[in-house]
């Protein structure tokens, strides 16, 4: 059974930084597309950033050019880049593996805790 632990966030003024870490145990996430979502109170969640096996991008218009998204294949670790943080990126981040349904992206694992970020004006 694939275990997801998203560790990194915290509180951070407008205009900072945190980098967010998903560990995987029990799967080889080298093998999936890996995603980022994240969700605010009382809205839904989103997908902000995806990368591919081979280690293509995408983004959320709302968080591109200020967001990366990176693995690290030796520590079978996804990590979230955030830079120029702004309250609206206040919310609940997880990651999760992905699979593609027609043309859209699904996500395959049960939601974990994630990881809080917390961004203050």
């Amino acid at each position: 059974q694939v275990q997801l632990v998203e560790s990194g966030g915290g509180l951070v003024q407008a205009g900072g930084s945190l980098r967010l870490s998903c560990a995987a145990s029990g799967s080889d996430v080298s093998k999936y597309v890996m995603g980022w979502y994240r969700q605010a109170p009382g809205k839904q969640r989103e997908r902000v950033a995806r990368i591919t096996k081979d280690g293509s991008t995408a983004y959320a218009d709302s968080v591109k050019g200020r967001f990366t998204i990176s693995r690290d294949n030796a520590k079978n670790t996804v990590y979230l880049q955030m830079n120029s943080l702004k309250p609206e990126d206040t919310a609940v981040y997880d990651c999760n593996r992905l699979i593609q349904v027609l043309s859209n992206w699904i996500a395959v694992d049960s939601w974990g805790r994630g990881t809080q970020v917390t961004v203050s004006s």
